[in-house]
C-alpha cells in the first residue's frame, strides 16, 4: 500500500525505499532490547537509522508514551562507535575461493554467519574467521 501511495505522489525511488523501509522496520523497536548483538547492529546501521528512532519515538507518544526502546536505542548507537556496528569484513569472497571454496549462493550464507560472529564478538581475527568457516561450512 505505500509502494502505491508513494508511485501516486511521484516520489523518488530513494525516497520510496526509505518509506517503504520506515514502514517495514516499525514493528522491529518493540524487540529491540531482547535482540542479539550482531542483529541489534544491523539494525542500527539501518540506512538514515535517525529517521526510524524519530518516527518510532513519535509513534510512541501519540499511542502509549513508553519510551524505553526508544531511549535503549538511543543510547546503544551513542555507545558504540561506528566500527563496532559496522567493522571491516575479516574474510570476503576471494578469501573463500583461495580455500577451496567454489563461488556461489553458499558465500552469503558463509559470509552472513561470520558477519554475525563478528558482530557478537566471537570472530576477532581472519585467522579465527576462516578456522570458523572450515569448521561450520565443510567444503
Amino acid at each position: 500500500m505505500a509502494a502505491e501511495i508513494c508511485r501516486r505522489l511521484r516520489f523518488s525511488n530513494d525516497e520510496t525505499a526509505q518509506i517503504l523501509a520506515l514502514v517495514d522496520n516499525h514493528m522491529r523497536f518493540g524487540q529491540v532490547e531482547r535482540m542479539n548483538q550482531s542483529t541489534l547492529k544491523k539494525f542500527l546501521r539501518l540506512p538514515d537509522f535517525e529517521e526510524h528512532l524519530e518516527l518510532h519515538r513519535i509513534d510512541c507518544l501519540s499511542s502509549h508514551g513508553q519510551l524505553d526502546a526508544y531511549e535503549y536505542s538511543r543510547e546503544q548507537m551513542r555507545s558504540m562507535p561506528a566500527e563496532a556496528i559496522r567493522p571491516e569484513p575479516l574474510i570476503t569472497g576471494r578469501d573463500l575461493i583461495e580455500a577451496g571454496y567454489e563461488p556461489g549462493p553458499r558465500f552469503k550464507e558463509v559470509l552472513g554467519a561470520v558477519e554475525d560472529a563478528q558482530l557478537e564478538g566471537r570472530l576477532t581475527s581472519r585467522e579465527a574467521a576462516m578456522e570458523f568457516v572450515r569448521r561450520e561450512f565443510p567444503v
